[in-house]
This record gives structure tokens, C-alpha cells and sequence, in this order.
């Protein structure tokens, strides 16, 4: 990631903001982590202008949406995603790649009743 100026998890942020235009809380429990994390974690994007934030309905609301701008960048990164993708399983084969993320697809079923709960538990 490091070619476009994207760290992987910036990547991921602008990725899932792309799809379209949500209020910071909705976006953060998508997420699966905390406003304030996800606040900090928006900034150096939004610094970098791919991404903005819009009031909402109320006044506290605020929605976060991907610039043109981060469009592009996100373009960029992805034919880099694609590029190490492709290398990765060049490197350990189709088969271990099928079974990586079988078994993360797993990891993360088994792990999401955790979290939520873990997340109802410690509410921001």
C-alpha cells in the first residue's frame, strides 16, 4: 500500500466509505470499533481530503463520505491490492489462499457474538 500513500487499514476505512454515506456511529459499529477510534482513524484521511464529513439530521450527527479525490486514491490502491494479492498467491498457492480465508471466515463467525457482546458491554 505504501505506492499511493495508504496504509492497509486506511485502505480498508476508505474502502468501506466508499460504499456509501454513513453517520461516524453507524460506520464505527459496521466497523466493529469505537466512534473515537474511528474518528482518529478518519483524520489523516480526511487531512489528506478523501474523505469528508457532512452534518446530519441532527445536529451532533456528523456523516462521513469519500471525496473524488479519495475515489481516485482508492482506484490506485486497489490495482495495488490486486497486484500483492495476485503475488501472495503466487507465493503459497491458490489452495492455502482458499484455506486462509476459509478458516478466517470461520475465526470471524465464531468471534462476532464475542464481540458484540464486548461491545454492548463497554458502549463510548
Amino acid at each position: 500500500m505504501a505506492a499511493v500513500g495508504l496504509k492497509t487499514t486506511q485502505y480498508s476505512l476508505l474502502a468501506n466509505v466508499a460504499r456509501g454515506a454513513l453517520p461516524v456511529a453507524e460506520l464505527a459499529e459496521r466497523l466493529g470499533m469505537e466512534r473515537t477510534t474511528l474518528t482518529r482513524n478518519l483524520k489523516p484521511l480526511a487531512d489528506a481530503g478523501w474523505v469528508a464529513t457532512r452534518p446530519g439530521a441532527d445536529s451532533r450527527q456528523r456523516i462521513v463520505t469519500i471525496t473524488e479525490s479519495g475515489q481516485v486514491k482508492l482506484g490506485e490502491a486497489y490495482l495495488v491490492w490486486c497486484g500483492a494479492q495476485q503475488a501472495f498467491e503466487q507465493l503459497v498457492g491458490r489452495d492455502a489462499v482458499r484455506a486462509l480465508h476459509t478458516q478466517l471466515e470461520t475465526t470471524l463467525v465464531q468471534l462476532t457474538p464475542l464481540i458484540e457482546d464486548l461491545n454492548h458491554a463497554h458502549p463510548d
